[in-house]
Protein backbone atom coordinates (compact mmCIF):
# COMPACT_ATOMS: atom_id res chain seq x y z
CA UNK A 1 0.00 0.00 0.00
CA UNK A 2 1.52 3.48 -1.32
CA UNK A 3 0.55 6.26 0.57
CA UNK A 4 1.84 9.85 0.48
CA UNK A 5 2.32 9.52 4.66
CA UNK A 6 3.40 6.07 4.38
CA UNK A 7 5.02 3.99 2.39
CA UNK A 8 6.34 5.70 -0.69
CA UNK A 9 6.98 4.00 -4.32
CA UNK A 10 9.10 0.83 -4.33
CA UNK A 11 7.81 0.26 -0.69
CA UNK A 12 11.02 1.06 0.54
CA UNK A 13 10.25 2.54 4.51
CA UNK A 14 10.45 5.47 5.91
CA UNK A 15 12.07 6.45 9.00
CA UNK A 16 9.35 6.27 12.10
CA UNK A 17 10.09 10.06 12.85
CA UNK A 18 9.43 11.23 10.10
CA UNK A 19 5.95 9.45 9.11
CA UNK A 20 5.35 10.65 12.47
CA UNK A 21 5.99 14.25 11.98
CA UNK A 22 4.16 14.15 8.81
CA UNK A 23 1.17 12.86 10.02
CA UNK A 24 1.23 15.21 12.88
CA UNK A 25 1.45 17.93 10.72
CA UNK A 26 -1.33 16.33 8.17
CA UNK A 27 -3.52 16.51 11.38
CA UNK A 28 -2.48 20.38 12.02
CA UNK A 29 -0.70 19.50 15.86
CA UNK A 30 1.16 20.64 17.71
CA UNK A 31 4.18 18.88 19.33
CA UNK A 32 3.15 20.00 22.99
CA UNK A 33 -0.85 19.54 22.08
CA UNK A 34 0.20 15.52 20.41
CA UNK A 35 2.31 15.23 23.79
CA UNK A 36 -0.32 16.27 25.98
CA UNK A 37 -3.23 14.32 24.77
CA UNK A 38 -0.73 11.26 24.85
CA UNK A 39 0.26 11.81 27.98
CA UNK A 40 3.69 12.07 27.59
CA UNK A 41 6.55 14.93 27.47
CA UNK A 42 7.61 17.21 24.82
CA UNK A 43 11.08 16.00 24.82
CA UNK A 44 10.27 12.33 24.60
CA UNK A 45 7.87 13.36 21.68
CA UNK A 46 10.58 15.43 19.83
CA UNK A 47 13.37 12.51 20.80
CA UNK A 48 10.96 10.62 18.63
CA UNK A 49 10.60 12.22 15.57
CA UNK A 50 14.38 12.94 15.17
CA UNK A 51 15.18 9.29 15.79
CA UNK A 52 17.15 9.93 18.95
CA UNK A 53 14.84 7.51 20.77
CA UNK A 54 12.96 4.39 19.42
CA UNK A 55 9.14 3.69 20.70
CA UNK A 56 7.76 0.56 21.90
CA UNK A 57 4.84 -1.15 20.03
CA UNK A 58 2.33 0.44 22.76
CA UNK A 59 3.95 4.18 21.78
CA UNK A 60 3.84 3.35 18.19
CA UNK A 61 -0.30 2.24 18.44
CA UNK A 62 -1.20 5.00 21.11
CA UNK A 63 -0.01 8.31 18.86
CA UNK A 64 -1.42 6.30 15.79
CA UNK A 65 -4.55 6.56 17.93
CA UNK A 66 -4.19 10.56 18.96
CA UNK A 67 -3.50 11.43 15.19
CA UNK A 68 -6.52 9.44 13.78
CA UNK A 69 -4.07 7.28 11.32
CA UNK A 70 -5.82 4.56 9.25
CA UNK A 71 -4.97 0.69 9.68
CA UNK A 72 -3.12 0.51 6.59
CA UNK A 73 -0.66 3.82 7.44
CA UNK A 74 -0.44 2.15 11.32
CA UNK A 75 1.04 -0.90 9.77
CA UNK A 76 3.53 1.65 7.61
CA UNK A 77 4.28 3.41 11.20
CA UNK A 78 5.02 -0.19 12.50
CA UNK A 79 7.12 -1.59 10.23
CA UNK A 80 9.12 1.82 10.36
CA UNK A 81 9.98 1.53 14.04
CA UNK A 82 10.84 -1.91 13.29
CA UNK A 83 7.37 -4.26 14.76
CA UNK A 84 5.26 -6.62 12.74
CA UNK A 85 2.16 -5.04 10.94
CA UNK A 86 -0.63 -5.28 13.11
CA UNK A 87 -3.85 -5.13 10.83
CA UNK A 88 -4.88 -7.95 8.20
CA UNK A 89 -5.85 -6.81 4.52
CA UNK A 90 -7.59 -9.85 3.55
CA UNK A 91 -9.71 -9.72 -0.19
CA UNK A 92 -13.00 -9.19 0.22
CA UNK A 93 -13.56 -12.68 -0.79
CA UNK A 94 -11.40 -14.29 2.00
CA UNK A 95 -13.26 -16.95 4.13
CA UNK A 96 -12.53 -14.81 7.01
CA UNK A 97 -15.28 -12.37 5.90
CA UNK A 98 -17.66 -14.36 5.07
CA UNK A 99 -19.64 -12.86 7.88
CA UNK A 100 -19.11 -9.09 6.28
CA UNK A 101 -20.11 -10.06 2.64
CA UNK A 102 -23.21 -11.27 3.97
CA UNK A 103 -24.42 -8.23 6.14
CA UNK A 104 -23.28 -6.19 2.81
CA UNK A 105 -25.20 -8.74 0.87
CA UNK A 106 -28.37 -7.95 3.35
CA UNK A 107 -28.32 -4.09 3.18
CA UNK A 108 -28.14 -4.31 -0.37
CA UNK A 109 -30.99 -6.82 -0.76
CA UNK A 110 -32.85 -3.87 1.98
CA UNK A 111 -32.26 -0.95 -0.40
CA UNK A 112 -34.32 -2.41 -3.41
CA UNK A 113 -35.89 -1.36 -5.18
CA UNK A 114 -33.34 1.42 -5.46
CA UNK A 115 -29.62 1.46 -6.25
CA UNK A 116 -26.75 -0.26 -3.53
CA UNK A 117 -23.19 -0.45 -3.99
CA UNK A 118 -20.42 -1.04 -2.02
CA UNK A 119 -17.23 0.52 -3.06
CA UNK A 120 -13.56 0.16 -1.73
CA UNK A 121 -11.22 2.55 -0.81
CA UNK A 122 -10.23 3.41 -4.09
CA UNK A 123 -14.01 3.62 -4.84
CA UNK A 124 -14.48 1.09 -7.23
CA UNK A 125 -17.38 -0.79 -7.03
CA UNK A 126 -17.11 -4.36 -5.23
CA UNK A 127 -20.70 -5.26 -5.54
CA UNK A 128 -24.02 -3.85 -5.95
CA UNK A 129 -27.91 -4.88 -6.38
CA UNK A 130 -29.93 -5.67 -8.98
CA UNK A 131 -31.59 -2.09 -9.00
CA UNK A 132 -28.01 -0.80 -9.24
CA UNK A 133 -27.77 -2.16 -12.78
CA UNK A 134 -31.28 -2.37 -13.32
CA UNK A 135 -31.24 1.47 -13.43
CA UNK A 136 -28.03 3.05 -13.79
CA UNK A 137 -27.34 0.69 -16.53
CA UNK A 138 -30.08 2.60 -18.75
CA UNK A 139 -27.52 5.73 -18.90
CA UNK A 140 -24.34 3.94 -19.48
CA UNK A 141 -22.59 1.31 -22.01
CA UNK A 142 -22.34 -2.36 -21.36
CA UNK A 143 -18.96 -3.41 -19.95
CA UNK A 144 -17.35 -6.76 -19.62
CA UNK A 145 -17.56 -8.56 -16.39
CA UNK A 146 -13.78 -8.27 -15.92
CA UNK A 147 -13.69 -4.50 -15.74
CA UNK A 148 -13.29 -2.66 -12.59
CA UNK A 149 -16.01 0.72 -12.65
CA UNK A 150 -14.94 3.02 -10.64
CA UNK A 151 -17.41 5.59 -9.13
CA UNK A 152 -15.23 8.61 -9.63
CA UNK A 153 -14.73 7.66 -13.00
CA UNK A 154 -18.20 6.83 -14.39
CA UNK A 155 -18.93 10.47 -13.11
CA UNK A 156 -16.02 12.50 -14.68
CA UNK A 157 -15.38 10.43 -17.81
CA UNK A 158 -17.31 11.93 -20.98
CA UNK A 159 -18.02 8.85 -22.41
CA UNK A 160 -19.42 7.76 -19.19
CA UNK A 161 -22.71 8.39 -17.01
CA UNK A 162 -21.43 12.55 -17.25
CA UNK A 163 -23.35 12.70 -20.63
CA UNK A 164 -26.62 11.94 -18.86
CA UNK A 165 -26.17 13.90 -15.46
CA UNK A 166 -27.59 17.17 -15.93
CA UNK A 167 -26.30 18.73 -12.63
CA UNK A 168 -22.73 17.61 -13.57
CA UNK A 169 -20.48 20.51 -12.29
CA UNK A 170 -22.27 20.80 -9.16
CA UNK A 171 -21.93 17.06 -8.71
CA UNK A 172 -18.46 16.88 -9.78
CA UNK A 173 -17.05 20.15 -7.98
CA UNK A 174 -18.96 17.84 -4.70
CA UNK A 175 -16.81 15.13 -5.44
CA UNK A 176 -13.79 16.84 -6.50
CA UNK A 177 -13.73 18.60 -2.95
CA UNK A 178 -14.22 15.56 -1.12
CA UNK A 179 -11.43 14.02 -2.78
CA UNK A 180 -9.15 16.52 -2.24
CA UNK A 181 -10.22 16.41 1.60
CA UNK A 182 -9.22 12.29 1.47
CA UNK A 183 -6.32 12.85 0.36
CA UNK A 184 -5.73 15.42 3.03
CA UNK A 185 -6.34 13.45 5.60
CA UNK A 186 -5.16 10.17 4.36
CA UNK A 187 -2.10 11.03 2.66
CA UNK A 188 -3.61 7.97 -0.21
CA UNK A 189 -1.19 8.32 -3.08
CA UNK A 190 -3.72 5.95 -5.28
CA UNK A 191 -6.81 8.93 -4.22
CA UNK A 192 -4.13 11.44 -5.42
CA UNK A 193 -3.53 10.21 -9.43
CA UNK A 194 -7.23 9.08 -9.09
CA UNK A 195 -7.95 12.68 -8.59
CA UNK A 196 -5.46 14.05 -10.55
CA UNK A 197 -6.85 12.10 -13.44
CA UNK A 198 -9.94 12.95 -12.93
CA UNK A 199 -8.94 17.08 -13.51
CA UNK A 200 -7.03 15.94 -16.28
CA UNK A 201 -10.10 14.97 -17.97
CA UNK A 202 -11.93 17.38 -20.75
CA UNK A 203 -14.13 20.07 -19.64
CA UNK A 204 -13.00 19.75 -15.89
CA UNK A 205 -12.22 23.47 -14.94
CA UNK A 206 -8.79 24.19 -13.88
CA UNK A 207 -9.89 25.88 -11.04
CA UNK A 208 -11.12 22.78 -9.55
CA UNK A 209 -7.10 21.37 -8.73
CA UNK A 210 -6.84 23.52 -5.88
CA UNK A 211 -9.78 22.82 -2.93
CA UNK A 212 -11.66 26.66 -2.29
CA UNK A 213 -13.00 26.65 1.50
CA UNK A 214 -14.72 30.03 0.46
CA UNK A 215 -17.01 28.00 -1.59
CA UNK A 216 -20.31 27.90 0.25
CA UNK A 217 -21.25 24.03 -0.69
CA UNK A 218 -25.39 23.21 -0.40
CA UNK A 219 -26.20 20.82 2.34
CA UNK A 220 -27.61 18.45 -0.25
CA UNK A 221 -26.33 17.75 -3.76
CA UNK A 222 -28.53 14.91 -6.12
CA UNK A 223 -27.55 13.52 -9.06
CA UNK A 224 -29.87 14.10 -11.95
CA UNK A 225 -30.20 11.69 -14.92
CA UNK A 226 -31.99 12.73 -18.00
CA UNK A 227 -31.68 10.44 -21.33
CA UNK A 228 -34.20 11.12 -24.25
CA UNK A 229 -37.41 11.19 -22.32
CA UNK A 230 -36.84 9.32 -18.77
CA UNK A 231 -35.96 11.50 -16.07
CA UNK A 232 -34.23 10.34 -12.51
CA UNK A 233 -33.10 12.02 -9.54
CA UNK A 234 -31.02 10.68 -6.61
CA UNK A 235 -29.63 11.31 -3.34
CA UNK A 236 -26.93 9.12 -1.21
CA UNK A 237 -26.13 8.45 1.85
CA UNK A 238 -22.74 6.27 2.59
CA UNK A 239 -22.09 4.00 5.46
CA UNK A 240 -19.49 2.40 6.84
CA UNK A 241 -18.13 -0.25 8.98
CA UNK A 242 -17.71 -0.37 12.95
CA UNK A 243 -14.82 -0.45 14.43
CA UNK A 244 -13.17 -2.78 11.42
CA UNK A 245 -9.41 -4.32 13.12
CA UNK A 246 -9.21 -4.92 8.94
CA UNK A 247 -7.86 -2.70 6.52
CA UNK A 248 -9.70 -3.89 3.66
CA UNK A 249 -13.03 -3.33 6.43
CA UNK A 250 -11.96 0.14 7.17
CA UNK A 251 -11.69 1.58 3.35
CA UNK A 252 -15.35 0.03 2.14
CA UNK A 253 -18.18 2.32 2.10
CA UNK A 254 -21.45 1.05 1.20
CA UNK A 255 -23.53 4.01 -0.61
CA UNK A 256 -27.28 3.77 -1.13
CA UNK A 257 -29.52 6.01 -3.28
CA UNK A 258 -32.68 7.17 -2.48
CA UNK A 259 -35.36 8.62 -4.78
CA UNK A 260 -35.48 12.65 -4.41
CA UNK A 261 -39.06 13.08 -5.86
CA UNK A 262 -41.83 10.98 -6.48
CA UNK A 263 -41.23 10.45 -10.02
CA UNK A 264 -38.09 8.80 -9.60
CA UNK A 265 -39.33 6.22 -6.95
CA UNK A 266 -42.65 5.70 -9.59
CA UNK A 267 -40.10 4.43 -12.06
CA UNK A 268 -37.96 2.54 -9.61
CA UNK A 269 -40.87 0.71 -8.37
CA UNK A 270 -42.16 0.14 -12.33
CA UNK A 271 -38.14 -0.82 -13.34
CA UNK A 272 -38.38 -3.72 -10.43
CA UNK A 273 -41.77 -4.96 -11.20
CA UNK A 274 -41.12 -5.74 -14.79
CA UNK A 275 -37.88 -7.31 -14.22
CA UNK A 276 -37.48 -10.57 -14.32
CA UNK A 277 -38.32 -12.75 -10.80
CA UNK A 278 -34.71 -14.55 -9.99
CA UNK A 279 -35.88 -18.12 -8.54
CA UNK A 280 -34.03 -19.89 -5.60
CA UNK A 281 -32.65 -23.06 -6.25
Amino acid sequence: MNTLLGFPEGNVTIAFGTLLRRWRDARGMSQLTLATEAGISTRHLSFLETGRAQPSREMVQLLAGMLDVPLGDRNALLVSAGYAPAYGERPLTSPDLEPVRRALEFTLRQQEPFPALVVDGEWNVVMGNEASARIFDLFTDPVCDDVNVNVMRTVFCPEGLRRYIVNWEELAECLVNSLHRQVATTGSGAMARLRDELLAYPGVPSRWSVPDPTVTMPPLVSMQLRKDDLSLTFFSMITTLGTPRDVTLQQLKIECFFPADAATEHVARRLAAAAPQTIAV
